[in-house]
């Protein structure tokens, strides 16, 4: 396996490297960047083809072990190379590296180009900004068999690698769109699909309604939550249960709530209660 090695910090493909931290980097480019052995493993499998490899033998839990996954990456055609301590170290944008960072091609589709299941469970998403919070709900949709999630007027890219790692790579795994709220609105509506709107303004308690049939959850941004036009849009507005002084959940954790609610009742066949 031919590869190119790396040693000093200041070699310029490292300075590459850091400039896909910054959202302009990334879309001018159409990559982004996927650090840790568990994250790039989940997107292999997801069927990526990584554009390059960076490794560090030094920073690998179990080199012998893991090497495998170099191997695979270089059968794919990906470029490897190799990167002495310092240098890895100098790439990598989170603490405790372990040795693997991949550059990858960034997840661009929008609405037109989602094609769902006929009884499909989707989580849409309207303007969170936080990238932890959506990669926190790509592992719950990843975990709850979600058939899409729908980034509508999104702060923040799929490609930020903050979001990458807290999805643990399932940003790559669960189909992902970003659209505008009026055409992610539009394209819902078009196939059909009722939308169950989480808000603290509602009677309605988010087990009361039909989750069995095809249907798009809905949250908002953590400060202002869904915009009028999702609210107004929505067949259904409900509400977590809140006995303490906050009046609402994390976000990431309001739509598990809500998901698995209708994993639930989708598993069971039954409807509410």
């Amino acid at each position: 396996m031919d590869e190119l090695l790396i040693t000093s910090p200041a070699n310029p493909r490292l300075k590459a490297l850091a400039g896909l931290r910054r959202r302009r980097a990334r879309e001018t480019e159409g990559r982004t960047l996927i650090e840790g052995f568990e994250e790039l493993e989940l997107a292999l499998t997801a069927g990526v083809v990584p554009r390059a490899v960076y490794y560090c033998p030094d920073l690998m839990a179990d080199p012998d072990s893991q090497v495998r996954v170099i191997q695979d990456v270089a059968r794919r055609g990906a470029e490897v190379i190799r990167l002495g301590r310092a240098a890895f170290e100098k790439a990598a944008y989170r603490q405790g590296p372990d040795g693997f960072l991949a550059v990858v091609d960034t997840v661009t589709r929008d609405c037109a180009d989602l094609m769902v299941p006929d009884n499909a469970l989707i989580l849409f998403c309207e303007a969170v900004e936080k990238p932890g919070n959506l990669g926190a709900m790509l592992r719950t949709a990843d975990a709850a068999g979600v058939d899409a999630v729908i980034a509508a007027d999104p702060v923040t890219d799929w490609g930020n690698p903050n979001l990458v790692r807290a999805s643990k790579g399932t940003v790559f795994s669960v189909p992902v769109v970003s659209d505008t709220t009026e055409r992610a609105l539009g394209w819902l509506a078009a196939h059909d699909i009722p939308l169950v709107a989480a808000t603290p303004d509602t009677e309605l308690e988010y087990t009361d309604p039909d989750y069995t049939g095809p249907v798009a959850i809905a949250v908002g941004a953590e400060k202002e939550g869904l915009s009028d036009r999702v609210l107004q849009a929505a067949t259904h507005r409900v509400r977590i249960p809140m006995v303490g002084r906050a009046n609402s959940l994390n976000v990431s954790t309001s739509a598990a709530v809500i998901t698995y609610e209708a994993v639930r009742q989708r598993r069971t066949g039954n409807g509410p209660g």
